[in-house]
């Protein structure tokens, strides 16, 4: 209900994101003075799970945390358990563990992109309504989606929580021909990752600047997706390089705080406000894009990613993401062509007394664990911090800045539907994957 002197405005639920959340704002005198992403989906344990189970088990757990990327949850934790075990995957068994979480990325955004975001821009209130007069959009969305899964199937056994991962390696790799029809069905791709950029890159984007920090991992000469050091450079790109530290130093620097209004934790890096996910890796790895992925970039209006251009309006992010479906294509063709089945599936990995950090670049952002092992590999404890939790201040101010924008734009006073369909944009430039965090939106505005 609402009347221009006091009101109050209430969104019962928020569509097209993963989980449950909700978001109250409080407004006086057309100013916003308050904004809480109330996350209210029940706390799902994980790390507690972990404890006492054995060394080589965490990856198959911890990707049930999320059914859209459980490969970054995979990563993140082979790395953490690798790092503790004094053991280091390298040549071709790392390059299908990258091939793999290029799968993820191609699916994930795909899905994000076309299904949950693209309405938005175009007035629908979903992709069913979208497919009635964008029917060849949807679909091209669709098979690129499916390409990624089916790289998901071929390398982890099942399209959705792979099966296939282990501390060390794989349980089984493939034989280079095997990865053949995989490469065609990239090629296809490819051309409607183009076709993608191009469409989304036409959408109407509204005026928005964002000056969180930016937090991503920086893998110098290749754009960061399962390996780098984190790097952070300031709000809006006005400073150079601000500084990296290694991964085992996160937890000085990241630190996570439990609030009352959320059942997830919010996260600082050094203090600050800080934003991590495609607009931060853009920014820090853009330089080293695929040439095709950088021109794709350039046609976009992205700017030029080999001059350190960068994106700094969070409903562009949609058009980074989809730079990014052409950068995880042209990887992952690049990888199959080099691919030469390894002499063993995995390494040994034997377990001793020690404690492992490893991170990872999730579609939706870097992604930390940490895990301490007894002598004989037994977890007794573990540390995971998703992205959707590191981003959950910076949402909260995005929303509060468009709103504020609304509020003093002259013209006819916003109504509540105004309001709420603007916040739900402002918090799905994100992408937030909630359930990962602890799941969508109810959404109250007190007005004084």
């Amino acid at each position: 209900m609402s009347d221009r002197g006091n009101r109050v405005l209430r969104l019962d639920a928020l569509a097209r994101v993963e989980g449950q959340t909700a978001l109250h704002l409080r407004v006086r005198h057309e100013t916003v003075t308050e904004t809480r992403l109330r996350i209210y989906e029940p706390p799902r344990f994980f790390e507690a799970f972990l404890i006492g189970r054995g060394h080589t088990e965490p990856p198959d757990i911890t990707a049930r945390i999320c059914g859209i990327c459980p490969v970054a949850y995979q990563m993140s934790a082979c790395q953490a358990i690798e790092n503790a075990c004094g053991v280091t995957v390298d040549g071709p068994l790392l390059a299908l563990r990258r091939l793999l979480y290029c799968g993820e990325w191609i699916e994930s955004h795909s899905l994000h992109i076309h299904l949950l975001h693209a309405p938005d821009f175009l007035g629908r209130a979903d992709a069913i309504e979208l497919a009635r007069d964008q029917r060849p959009a949807v679909e091209r969305g669709l098979r690129i989606k499916q390409t990624g899964n089916a790289i998901l199937e071929q390398l982890g056994g099942r399209p959705i929580h792979p099966v296939n991962v282990r501390v060390g390696g794989f349980y089984r790799t493939p034989a280079p021909e095997e990865l053949r029809p995989l490469a065609e069905r990239l090629r296809q791709a490819r051309d409607d990752a183009l076709e993608t950029v191009r469409w989304v890159a036409a959408f109407d984007f509204p005026d928005a600047t964002s000056d969180h920090d930016l937090l991503a991992l920086r893998d110098p000469g290749q754009y960061s997706i399962d390996s780098g050091t984190p790097t952070v450079i300031a709000s809006c790109g006005r400073t150079p390089t601000l500084g990296e530290f290694p991964v085992s130093d996160f937890e000085r620097h990241v630190r996570e705080d439990q609030v009352a209004h959320s059942t997830a934790r919010t996260a600082v890096l050094d203090g600050r406000r800080y934003l991590t996910g495609p607009l931060a890796r853009y920014a820090i790895s853009g330089r080293w894009l695929h040439p095709v992925a950088a021109e794709a970039a350039r046609d976009a209006g992205l700017g030029d990613p080999a001059a350190g251009d960068f994106c700094d309006n969070p409903f562009r992010s949609i058009v980074v993401r989809a730079v990014e479906v052409v950068q995880a294509i042209e990887e992952a063709l690049r990888i199959i062509q080099g691919y030469e089945r390894p002499p063993r599936p995995a390494l040994d990995v034997f377990p001793r007394k020690a404690t492992g950090a490893g991170a990872t670049e999730a579609p939706r952002g870097l992604l930390y664990h940490r895990y301490v092992l007894a002598e004989d590999g037994t977890l007794t404890a573990a540390r995971i911090i998703p992205p959707t939790a590191q981003n959950q201040t910076a949402i909260e101010e995005d929303v509060r800045r468009a709103v504020q924008t609304r509020l003093d734009r002259l013209g006819p006073t916003a109504d509540d539907e105004e309001l709420t369909r603007l916040c739900e944009r402002a918090i799905r430039n994100h992408d937030p994957c909630i359930s990962c965090a602890t799941h969508f939106l109810d959404l109250t505005v007190e007005r004084e």
